[in-house]
C-alpha cells in the first residue's frame, strides 16, 4: 500500500502524523511512504530524516492525494483539501465529525473511507489513539489555565498553588476520563484545591483510590456544576461522548455566577465544546472574554508541544496503520473490531452513530458495508 503523510495546515499545528521511525516500520513491511515536503519541520524532523528510512519526499498535498491509497493527517482535512480526496481512498486522522457538518458532507460526497483516530475503541471501552492526546491536553489545560489566571494575561491574579498563609486557587474539572484525570493530577501537583466532577459512580470509586488528598470527588450533575463553578478560579471541561457531539454542561446563566477574571478551558471543543459560550480558538489567538471570564478553547491543544505529541501519537497509531496497510481496510475492520469502530464515513454512508445523530443522517452499520462489497 502507498501511505501518504501530509504536512499539517491548521493554524499553529506543528505536529506530524508519523515520525521517521514509524515510516521505517512501514517500509520494512513492504509499504511505500510519501511524505510531503517539510511535514516534520515543526517537530524537528527533516526531509532527509524521512529519506534515510525509505520515505519519498513529494512537493505538494495534491500529489499525496493523487498517489496515496491511505492519507494520514493529525487534524481533520480543511476545505482546501476536500476536492482532492478520491473515491475509496482511506483517510486516517482525527476527524471529530459530529462537530463539523461541512466536513462530514464533503467526506460523504467524496465516497472515501474515513477512519477517525478518536473513535477507534477497544472491547474494554478505551480509546487507544485518543488517550495520549487526552493525557497531553489534560495536563496542558491546567498549565495554560494557570498562566491565564495571571493578571498580566487578563486573569484574576491568583496563584493556583498559593503560598504559606494564603489559600491556594480552586480548580474544578468536569469529567473524570483520561483528560480530566490528567488535568486534576496536574492541578493537584501545583497545590490547588481541586474538585473533580464525574457522573459515573464506579469511576468515582476508582478515582478515590488513585487521586491525591487535595482532590475532592463529586458526583456530577447540573446542581453540582452550578455550585462548584461559582467557587472556581479555573474550570476545565473534559467530558467525552466518543464520536458524538459534547453535551453542554456549563450554561450562560452559570457563567454569569463565576468570578471575574476566572478562566475556563474547554478540552471538549473539538467535539463542539461543553460550555455554552465556547467557540474554537487557535494557539495564535487562544482566549476571549465573556462576562469577565476568560475562555481558552484551542481546538488542537496538544499542538503546543509537537515533539511530545507527535512521538506519543505515532506510538499509538502505528500498529493500526500497519494492520490497515497490510490487510486493507475491509479485512482489517472485519478481523479487528477496534478498527471497525473507527469507520465514520464509508463510500458516502455514515457508519458512526454519533455522527448520524448529530446531523439526522442515515446510520449504516460498518459490517454491512464490508459484506456488501465482498
Amino acid at each position: 500500500m502507498i501511505v501518504g503523510i501530509l504536512k499539517e495546515i491548521k493554524s499553529a499545528e506543528n505536529r506530524v502524523s508519523m515520525t521517521p521511525a514509524g515510516v521505517e516500520t512501514l517500509v520494512q513491511n513492504s509499504h511505500a511512504v510519501l511524505v510531503e515536503k517539510d511535514a516534520g519541520k515543526g517537530t524537528g524532523f527533516t526531509d532527509n530524516d524521512y529519506v534515510k528510512v525509505g520515505g519519498e519526499i513529494v512537493a505538494s498535498p495534491g500529489e499525496i492525494y493523487k498517489r496515496a491509497d491511505m492519507v494520514m493527517h493529525v487534524k481533520e482535512p480543511l476545505p482546501s483539501e476536500y476536492d482532492l480526496i478520491r473515491k475509496d481512498q482511506i483517510i486516517f486522522t482525527f476527524l471529530h465529525l459530529a462537530a463539523n457538518e461541512k466536513l462530514t458532507r464533503a467526506l460523504i460526497k467524496s465516497r472515501s473511507v474515513c477512519i477517525a483516530y478518536e473513535t477507534i475503541q477497544k472491547p474494554d471501552g478505551s480509546l487507544p489513539l485518543l488517550t495520549p492526546m487526552s493525557e497531553i491536553a489534560g495536563r496542558l489545560a491546567v498549565q495554560q489555565g494557570a498562566g491565564f489566571l495571571e493578571m498580566t494575561h487578563g486573569g484574576r491574579g491568583v496563584l493556583l498553588g498559593g503560598v504559606p498563609g494564603v489559600n491556594p486557587g480552586t480548580v474544578v474539572v468536569i469529567g473524570g476520563g483520561t483528560a480530566g484525570i490528567n488535568a486534576a493530577k496536574m492541578a493537584c501537583g501545583l497545590g490547588a484545591k481541586v474538585y473533580l466532577l464525574e457522573i459515573n459512580l464506579a469511576r468515582l470509586r476508582y478515582l478515590s483510590d488513585v487521586m491525591p488528598k487535595n482532590c475532592f470527588l463529586i458526583m456530577s450533575g447540573p446542581a453540582a456544576i452550578r455550585k462548584f463553578v461559582k467557587k472556581a478560579d479555573l474550570v476545565v471541561g473534559a467530558v467525552l461522548s466518543p464520536g458524538a457531539k459534547s453535551p453542554l454542561l456549563v450554561t450562560r446563566p452559570m457563567l454569569k455566577t463565576m468570578k471575574k477574571g476566572s478562566v475556563i478551558v474547554d478540552i471538549a471543543i473539538d467535539q463542539g465544546g461543553c460550555f455554552e459560550t465556547s467557540k474554537p480558538t487557535t494557539h495564535i489567538d487562544p482566549v476571549y472574554t465573556i462576562n469577565g471570564v476568560l475562555h481558552y478553547c484551542v481546538a488542537n491543544i496538544p499542538g503546543a508541544v509537537p515533539i511530545t505529541s507527535t512521538i506519543a501519537l505515532t506510538n499509538a497509531t502505528l500498529p493500526y496503520v500497519v494492520e490497515i496497510a497490510d490487510k486493507g481496510w475491509k479485512r482489517a475492520a472485519r478481523e479487528n473490531p477496534s478498527i471497525g469502530s473507527g469507520l465514520n464515513v464509508v463510500d458516502g454512508k455514515v457508519t458512526c452513530r454519533g455522527v448520524s445523530d448529530a446531523f439526522g443522517l442515515e446510520y449504516i452499520y460498518f459490517e454491512s458495508m464490508i459484506e456488501s462489497s465482498l
